[in-house]
């Protein structure tokens, strides 16, 4: 029987199963380690070995091997854990992430909630005699011990097992030590909530208390003998969890490290000097000041290295790093672009909008960067400013360094596969690491425009099989749209689900307005406080370019627009503001009222609800309802803990009480992510055809 495109894409985790990822390199260069999937349609991760010298990689983990409880291959998750893997949207299973020391002779991973730890050169892989639902077990930079978090404590125990013991334990329910916040895991890219000392003789360990965060419930209205699933939310405008970071010693002491807290509420980076030292970098709650603290782990004393300040926020980035040499590396927004700052002095042109920091070198730092936004080279910057691309041509790339080697990740638009190599020092023969996924059953077709006056990257697709100037097509916008999120990149992997839409009949339109990343200072914050202005004013201007590029191709009469997160709440936006544009709308887990998400996410771009009202009744749904007067389908996955149902139904209540006929599909049991193959299989095809039938 033949698979649906539909359900193939989310049989092979839209065919990125099979491609290396959570890429670790020693720090002599001589062995990269990554996790990958042993073919393109199984979701269980494995832990592989690549000597860089022999080209030779081996299986070190295969969790279907292991034993848990008796039972081999099987993995439980515990709420936790679960909640871990929603935050940084992972729906993997067996290994997901792993830990290798310094030395690269230990590495430790979680699995079923069981501490592991691998002896590399012997390819060992031993259960360590855990405490409770482990998460996030790390070894210590020397090899000798393994830190991980477990029923709000932080616990200790040799690399062998030996002398397990909490370190840090809490004094009530709402007391987690160890762990990042909702907030740090959800919106300031921070994962992690303790940190080794480079000598592994104390950690950094972060404390947070959400007595004061308020309660929220996810109901499973499918199953009603089943509780309500508690959980604190910071909604905009709410308090949020209270953050304090320990200097905690492997005898239990514990020292605060302090800093103005009231004036800094986030903690968004944690870092050791290579000699031992503490650097933290904190923000206001309304992120318009951030500071780079050094700290003294005898007395919890911090002093200012850095004092960020912008009129509409700083930008969270790559965490500031200390190089070798002693030096303050990171990222700042400077005459309008984001470039590698050393010690207060960028090194970066303004050619360059830069990403992120690979690595850093007495002599250069290694960054992610972009001149054209939909590309991104790796690039090395020479601390004399000069710029020397390690990467060339369309394409997204990704790098990892250590030692003498670097391994380099190209996506490009050329071809749908990635290709993993490794490059070993001077030498010219860079090898190929495997990458066993899934091959997509067609490649699209990309046309990319610079549209309108804004030049906003646009992507078009038409059917394959359609000739230009044989007929006008309908058209489906399908766009994200928001910060922090880009859809038009070098990659065709990227389009694949966008072709198939295409296949359908329609010509599909993809453009990231202003707000996304990618191109500098101003274009990022021209969405503050209006995100109903400017983000929808894009999507009209890319279409209306698209119109006159292919004016035999495209009808602009018949306008279907489809989104999830931001881009459902756009979709819906976009029929209730311009019915004369956009004719019928699929928007899935939207947005629909700011209020109701968020504290750092929202209030970076609409402020304090609290302070600033009208912003949020400016840029809400709820006030538009009485204007919808086009076929309107609201998804929302009834077990998301992001963007809780609460948006949909509050929406479908105003609409009902305006009068205004739409359609609500609830998914029982669904999160944010709705990745199960059955439910992406259906919604795909339930969108086509809600959108054919009041389209066409």
């Amino acid at each position: 029987m033949t698979v649906s495109f539909p359900r193939l894409a989310a049989r092979t985790a839209r065919f990125t199963l099979g491609i290396p990822r959570n890429i670790a390199v020693a720090p002599d260069g001589s062995k990269v380690w990554y996790i990958r999937t042993p073919d393109g349609v199984t979701r269980t991760g494995q832990m592989w070995e690549h000597d860089v010298t022999t080209g030779e990689e081996v299986v070190i983990v295969d969790p279907g091997s292991l034993q848990v409880d008796g039972v081999t291959g099987g993995e439980e998750l515990s709420a936790e854990e679960r909640s871990r893997r929603e935050r940084s949207r992972e729906s993997g299973t067996g290994l997901v992430d792993f830990t290798v020391d310094d030395t690269g002779r230990w590495a430790t991973f979680a699995l079923s909630g069981r501490v592991w730890a691998v002896h590399l050169a012997g390819r060992a892989v031993t259960e360590l005699p855990s405490v409770g639902a482990a998460i996030d077990p790390r070894v210590d930079p020397r090899g000798r011990l393994v830190a991980y978090a477990s029923g709000g404590a932080l616990r200790v125990m040799g690399i062998t097992g030996q002398d397990e013991r909490a370190l840090v334990e809490p004094e009530s329910p709402t007391e987690v030590w160890g762990q990042a916040e909702f907030i740090a895991a959800e919106e300031l890219d921070r994962h992690r909530g303790f940190w080794w000392a480079p000598d592994g003789g104390s950690l950094l360990v972060e404390r947070y208390d959400e007595a004061g965060v308020n309660i929220w419930h996810v109901a499973d209205p499918e199953h009603p003998d089943r509780e309500p699933a508690a959980q604190r939310y910071p909604a905009a405008g709410t308090p949020n969890a209270i953050v304090t970071l320990w200097h905690v010693g492997l005898d239990g002491s514990r020292t605060e490290i302090a800093w103005d807290r009231d004036a800094f509420e986030y903690l968004v980076g944690v870092m050791w000097t290579p000699h031992g030292d503490p650097v933290l970098q904190v923000m206001s709650r309304d992120q318009r000041r951030a500071q780079v603290l050094a700290a003294d782990v005898a007395t919890g004393s911090t002093t200012v290295l850095r004092d960020l300040v912008d009129d509409d926020w700083v930008e969270v980035t790559s965490a500031p790093r200390f190089a070798e040499s002693g030096r303050l590396v990171g990222l700042e927004d400077v005459d309008g672009m984001r470039r590698v700052v050393v010690d207060g002095e960028p090194i970066s042109d303004l050619t360059w909008q830069v990403r992120s920091i690979v690595s850093t070198h007495p002599d250069c730092v290694i960054a992610s960067a972009s001149q054209e936004p939909t590309e991104v080279q790796v690039v090395r910057f020479g601390l004399d400013g000069s710029a020397e691309p390690v990467t060339t041509g369309p394409a997204v790339h990704g790098a990892v360094v250590g030692g003498p080697t670097t391994v380099i990740v190209r996506s490009a638009l050329d071809h749908p596969s990635t290709t993993v190599t490794v490059h070993h020092g001077e030498d010219d023969e860079a090898r190929q690491v495997t990458v066993a996924s899934e091959p997509p059953p067609f490649e699209p077709g990309i046309t990319l425009l610079h549209a309108g006056t804004h030049a906003l990257r646009t992507a078009v697709l038409f059917p394959r099989d359609h000739v230009l100037g044989s007929r006008r097509l309908p058209v489906l916008m399908d766009p994200y749209g928001g910060p922090h999120a880009q859809r038009v990149v070098a990659s065709s992997r990227a389009y694949l689900q966008a072709q198939w839409l295409a296949d359908q009949g329609f010509c599909v339109v993809i453009a990231d307005g202003r707000g996304t990343p990618g191109r500098g200072s101003a274009w990022e914050r021209a969405v503050r406080g209006d995100f109903a202005g400017v983000t929808l004013d894009d999507q009209v201007a890319a279409l209306e370019a698209v119109a006159e590029q292919f004016p035999d191709d495209v009808d602009p009469s018949h306008v279907a627009i489809t989104g999830w997160s931001y881009g459902g709440y756009l979709a819906a936006l976009a029929v209730l503001r311009r019915p004369d544009i956009f004719h019928v709308a699929v928007a899935g887990a939207p947005v629909t009222d700011w209020r109701l998400y968020d504290t750092a996410y929202t209030e970076r771009y609409l402020g304090d609800p609290n302070v600033q009202p009208e912003v949020y009744d400016r840029n809400s749904l709820l006030p538009l309802a009485e204007k919808l007067d086009r076929p309107l389908l609201l998804i929302h996955g009834l077990a998301d803990d992001n963007v809780f149902a609460a948006h949909t139904l509050t929406f479908s209540s105003a609409l009902l009480a305006a009068g205004r006929p739409h359609s609500v599909l609830p998914l029982s049991g669904v999160t944010h992510m709705a990745s199960a193959e059955v439910v992406a299989e259906s919604l795909a095809l339930l969108q086509v055809d809600f959108i054919r039938r009041n389209l066409l």
